[in-house]
């Protein structure tokens, strides 16, 4: 398989799970926009929307976020049509917000299907567990899709509805224009409460950066077209930011896949509940130019091997 074909095999397998639920012409509402600056939310985004707009051929009829989301407006704005959930990391309690969220519309929402787009589920605490169980079972059409098999297990033992495995929404985005680069090695490190707390070493070769501050210039609105406009330009500034280093180092998972569809050979370590790992070892890229590593220091010497194999 080449790197071409282990692209569009992604794009191939998401695009048949968005048509279990849509066709051309039907209406939708994708919710819980990313309204935050960090890059893969927003790439993830705009890949579900490329995905809804190539099958269905028309914009969603309603978008929120998810502290904006009205149910009279969304019912006057799409009476009927599937409502859409925000793929990511994000379905757990490590990020409360979201997961509140997306519990109230399965309270709310009742009158149609919702359909979770691909998470990676991760619960530190047993009780939220079965809250989100409980809510789920009562829910009368929730599909959930997941990223990985650990989640799709979770999922299986858990929670009472249609559960499948599909990648991350992301790879909807396909290739990437590539830069010429400005650096051997780029460090995307996490800065959030995902972070391992990797040591990162001194040294002269290596860039170190996170992308979770927006460009002063982003777009302004609260509508759709402006909602996305700010998706596009966070998009952009993590590509520009990969695209500096010859090789990079990430913990992140979409700095691995915004490298990928760059082309960008990278290593990649884990954030702090193997998220990154499961996430690979249920979508392994052997034909890809990518190494996995356990600390720091094997992450830099793997990324020297990369740079002198170039």
């Amino acid at each position: 398989m080449t790197a071409r074909d282990h692209l569009a095999d992604r794009h191939a397998l998401l695009a048949a799970a968005y048509r279990t639920h849509v066709t051309h012409g039907s209406r939708y509402a994708l919710v819980d926009f990313p309204d935050h600056a960090n890059v893969g939310d927003s790439a993830i985004w705009l890949g579900e929307l490329a995905l809804l707009r190539q099958i269905t051929g028309r914009d969603p009829c309603y978008v929120s976020t998810w502290h904006d989301f009205d149910l009279a407006a969304f019912q006057d704005a799409c009476p009927d049509g599937i409502l859409f959930l925000h793929g990511g990391g994000n379905l757990g309690d490590i990020w409360p917000h979201h997961q509140r969220f997306r519990e109230d519309i399965l309270t709310r929402v009742r009158d149609r299907t919702v359909v979770q787009l691909p998470q990676s589920i991760h619960f530190r605490v047993q009780p939220q567990v079965a809250r989100f169980a409980a809510l789920v079972a009562d829910h009368p059409d929730f599909v959930l899709y997941v990223r990985d098999t650990r989640s799709l297990d979770f999922a299986r033992e858990h929670l009472a509805c249609p559960t499948h495995l599909a990648p991350d929404s992301a790879y909807a985005l396909g290739p990437q224009a590539r830069a010429a680069p400005q650096c051997d090695v780029l460090m995307l490190m996490r800065t959030d409460d995902e972070r391992q707390g990797y040591a990162i070493p001194p040294t002269d070769s290596a860039v170190v950066v996170d992308w979770l501050d927006d460009d002063a210039d982003l777009p302004v609105g609260v509508d759709a077209k402006a909602r996305e406009a700010q998706a596009v330009a966070r998009v952009d500034r993590g590509l520009r930011l990969l695209a500096r280093g010859r090789i990079i180092v990430t913990d992140r998972l979409h700095g691995h896949i915004l490298a990928d569809l760059l082309g960008i050979p990278h290593v990649v370590l884990d954030n702090d509940y193997g998220k990154i790992a499961a996430y690979m070892d249920a979508w392994p890229d052997r034909d890809v130019t990518v190494a996995p590593a356990m600390t720091i220091e094997r992450a830099l010497v793997l990324a020297k091997r990369l740079a002198g194999a170039r």
